[in-house]
C-alpha cells in the first residue's frame, strides 16, 4: 500500500498519465461526436492507425509537424466520409461497415509505409513535438511539472474538450448534431439535411481520432511500427459508454485508465519478479471493463444510435 502511496505522489506518474491520455482524449471526442449523432464508428482503431502513419510519413518526408497533424485529420475525415457513405446513406450495418473501415485502413497504413520505405529494417525516427513549458505555470510544485510542461498536442488535447462540450450544447449545428442521434425525423421537420449533419459528424469525429493516433507517432514516440495503436482505439468506444456520452465525463473515464496505465508500468518495476508482468498490463483493460459495466447500466444513450435514417420514412 505505501509503494502504491509513493507512486501516486511522484510527478513522473502524473506527467506520464497526461501524456498517456492524450490519444484518449482524442479518440474518445471523436467517437463521441460520432455517436452523438447516431452514428458508431467501429473504424476508430484502423482511423487511429491511418492518422499515425500518415503524420508521422508527412514529418519523415519533409514536413513540418502542424501540417503533419492536420495531413493526418484530412486523412481521417476520407475514411470518415467512407464510412458514413455505407453507414448513413446506403443505411448498411455499422458494426460490419466499422469493423471492415478497421480492417481496410489498418491495412493500407501498413501497405503504404512498405511501399515507400521497402528497405527499412528499423522504424525510422523524426523530430517529434518538444515539451513546451507554460511560464510561471510550469513552475508551481508538480502539478506545473506534470500538466503544464507537456507537448503541444497535449494542449490542443485538454482544450478541445470544453471546445466539443460547448459546440454540442451551446450551438445550433450541436443541437442539429444531437438531435440527428436522438429524433432524426424532427430534424428533417426543421428543414435540415440529417444525412448531411450526420456525415459532417462522422467526418469530425474521424479526423479527431486520426489526430490521436497522430499524437502517438509525432510526440509521444518518434517512430511509426506495426500494431502500436494495440487496441486504444476500442478503449475510447468503451469510454464513450462510460461517460453516458458527455465529454466532461469522457475527460474522467480517460484519465482513469491512462492513471491505471501508468501505474501498471512502475508497479511491475516495484514488484520485481514476484507477480508476473502479464497481471499488470491486463489490470487497466480488467478496470475499464469493470467501470463500464457499472456506467452503462445508467447510461441514456442517443435513441437512433444504430438506427438508420432514410429520407422521407416515418417510424
Amino acid at each position: 500500500m505505501s509503494e502504491l502511496i509513493d507512486i501516486l505522489l511522484t510527478t513522473g506518474f502524473w506527467a506520464a498519465t497526461i501524456r498517456i491520455v492524450s490519444p484518449l482524449i482524442f479518440g474518445t471526442l471523436g467517437e463521441l461526436i460520432c455517436e452523438r449523432a447516431g452514428v458508431l464508428n467501429l473504424g476508430i482503431e484502423g482511423i487511429m492507425t491511418v492518422g499515425a502513419m500518415s503524420g508521422w510519413m508527412w514529418v519523415y518526408q519533409g514536413g513540418d509537424l502542424w501540417g503533419g497533424v492536420l495531413f493526418a485529420a484530412s486523412m481521417g475525415a476520407l475514411f470518415g466520409l467512407l464510412h458514413a457513405t455505407f453507414t448513413v446513406h446506403l443505411c448498411l450495418s455499422q458494426h460490419v461497415t466499422g469493423i471492415g473501415i478497421t480492417l481496410f485502413a489498418s491495412s493500407l497504413s501498413y501497405f503504404v509505409y512498405r511501399m515507400l520505405l521497402p528497405s527499412a529494417t528499423t522504424p525510422p525516427k523524426i523530430e517529434p513535438f518538444q515539451n513546451y513549458p507554460i511560464p510561471l505555470l510550469s513552475d508551481i510544485p508538480m502539478v506545473g511539472e506534470a500538466l503544464f510542461n507537456q507537448s503541444p498536442l497535449t494542449y490542443l488535447a485538454l482544450l478541445c474538450v470544453p471546445i466539443v462540450w460547448y459546440m454540442l450544447h451551446r450551438t445550433p449545428i450541436g443541437l442539429a448534431v444531437r438531435m440527428a442521434g436522438e429524433n432524426p425525423v424532427a430534424v428533417e421537420a426543421q428543414g435540415i439535411n440529417v444525412l448531411a449533419v450526420r456525415t459532417g459528424a462522422v467526418m469530425v469525429g474521424s479526423a479527431l481520432m486520426a489526430v490521436g493516433g497522430a499524437f502517438i507517432t509525432m510526440s509521444w514516440f518518434d517512430a511509426f511500427y506495426f500494431g502500436m495503436v494495440n487496441g486504444r482505439g476500442w478503449i475510447c468506444v468503451a469510454l464513450v459508454i462510460f461517460a453516458s456520452w458527455k465529454p466532461g465525463k469522457a475527460l474522467l473515464g480517460a484519465l482513469l485508465f491512462a492513471g491505471l496505465e501508468a501505474m501498471q508500468v512502475r508497479a511491475q518495476l516495484s514488484s520485481g519478479t514476484v507477480i508476473p508482468y502479464q497481471f499488470f498490463l491486463m489490470l487497466p483493460y480488467v478496470m475499464s471493463i469493470l467501470a463500464m459495466i457499472v456506467m452503462a447500466r445508467k447510461a441514456k444513450y442517443p435513441q437512433a444510435l444504430l438506427v438508420p435514417f432514410r429520407r422521407g420514412e416515418r417510424v
